[in-house]
């Protein structure tokens, strides 16, 4: 094998693996694993041909700068490229992207403006449209506009098509994949039509999003919201040539964090959020056929961007995606119950280094103190200050001499309103069961409580 110039001579060539571990029907399903890709998701190809687009035709220039916005993987590819390249990148994203996403964006070195993600087209807090104003403004820019730049469509056109159909031995009977920007569609769908006009394009849309329906009935019916990043629109994008798409199906949050899930478990592939989408809606489309067919979908990601949030089960339950038994009692409204595990303490003999480790570690800013199931009390960040800020020695006293032991407790079988003193002392209200201690309820513990009863 011969070395790559750079990292982005690794972009692309993604292998192609068979899911043997589900129940695909009569049908072969395949997954090219484009979270393989040097910056983890298939948006590294459409980032590379999108700027090497613009600096062949000169709207990008030594010394400018590149503008996009992106709510998804897009941004990830077009920093990786930029970083090599050595442009400055301006993204505009909404808030609900994952931190780890975030995070990473930062590191590649690319300028973060975050956005709203409640609001549509024509808002000023708008995603799109402030990268539009942003490239506007800002002199020497580069706005990307992947949902009508043609270089991203055709980035699929030239690489990711080809080389499916090269793994797949030129047998392959349909494709499903999601839309974001349309390019994996578009691209992919120009290309088997063009070499094998027989292989049926599938849709896989979160719930919420209008294209499914639109595929559906003609008619794109109400915008609602969805959790999963990067797939699903309020319009059709310019780049998305919806009648490619020979059937389509909208799948739920919830069964597109499971699939995923799953998919970790029975396959060892770390995907993230949309490639569960585009599993699911796979696996449905395999089991509705009533003859063999070889069917490929795309994990579009790793799921090294989601730790935090769809493999987070605290995360999952918080947004009423996950079960649990439920005990009619205060403890339903405990997200970390003490009796699974779920609770970061410290008990009266571990020192306030251990403290200060464990808050650093678990990004928490108080720690019950325990022993024997018994909550003791309290300890913050407050507390640890005011034992060690004169003489750092003291890190190595132990928790009993610097925690709080006045706590508000509460027993599980008392009703939901007597909550609420506790909360208008400004308190977290501790529960306890036949004076064992079961976990801490806070505010937002409470509103997620009545939200999950509400749906």
């Amino acid at each position: 094998m011969v070395a790559q110039r750079d990292v982005l001579g690794t972009i692309g060539n993604t292998p192609l693996v068979e899911l043997t571990r589900f129940d695909t029907g009569p049908c072969r399903l395949f997954a090219k694993l484009e979270n393989q890709n040097p910056g983890g998701s298939i948006k590294d190809r459409i980032g590379l041909s999108m700027i090497e687009a613009a600096e062949a035709d000169g709207r990008l220039k030594k010394g400018g700068t590149i503008i996009e916005a992106t709510a998804g993987n897009t941004g990830l590819g077009l920093a990786l490229v930029a970083a090599q390249k050595g442009y400055r990148l301006i993204l505009v994203i909404p808030d609900k992207m994952s931190q780890e996403k975030v995070l990473h964006l930062k590191a590649l070195g690319a300028e973060i403006r975050l956005t709203r993600s409640d609001v549509n087209k024509g808002h000023p807090e708008y995603y799109q449209d402030m990268a539009a104003r942003l490239a506007s403004e800002i002199k020497d820019s580069f706005h990307v506009n992947q949902f009508s730049n043609p270089a991203n469509p055709l980035a699929h056109e030239k690489s990711t098509g080809p080389e499916i159909w090269e793994q797949m031995d030129h047998q392959l009977d349909a494709m499903v994949c999601g839309v974001g920007s349309g390019g994996t569609l578009t691209g992919l769908g120009r290309f088997f039509a063009r070499v094998a006009p027989h292989v049926e394009m599938v849709l896989a849309d979160p719930e919420g999003s209008i294209l499914a329906p639109l595929v559906k009935t003609g008619a794109a019916g109400p915008v609602g919201s969805w959790l999963v990043e990067g797939i699903g629109e309020d319009f059709v994008p310019p780049n998305c040539e919806i009648g490619l798409v020979g059937k389509a199906y909208s799948v739920s949050d919830r069964d597109s964090f499971d699939a995923a899930r799953e998919l970790v478990r029975r396959e060892g592939i770390l995907g993230g959020s949309s490639t569960g989408t585009l599993l699911t809606a796979a696996l449905r489309y395999c089991r509705e056929q009533t003859t063999p067919k070889r069917v490929v979908t795309l994990v579009c990601d790793s799921g090294n961007k989601y730790l935090s949030k769809m493999f987070n089960d605290f995360w999952m339950f918080d947004q009423g995606l996950i079960e649990r038994e439920t005990r009619g009692d205060l403890t339903d409204l405990v997200a970390r119950r003490h009796a699974e595990g779920a609770v970061v303490s410290v008990s009266p003999g571990d020192t306030l280094l251990t403290v200060h480790r464990r808050m650093k570690l678990y990004d928490v800013s108080q720690l019950p103190v325990l022993e024997n199931e018994r909550l003791l009390g309290f300890i913050d960040e407050s507390d640890l200050l005011l034992a060690v800020h004169d003489d750092p020695e003291r890190f190595h006293e132990p928790v009993g001499r610097a925690m709080v032991t006045r706590v508000e407790t509460i027993d599980a079988s008392e009703p939901l309103q007597s909550l609420f003193p506790i909360f208008e002392k400004d308190h977290v209200a501790v529960v306890e069961r036949n004076g064992k201690f079961e976990g801490l309820i806070t505010r937002i513990d409470l509103i997620n409580h009545l939200r999950r009863r509400m749906s």
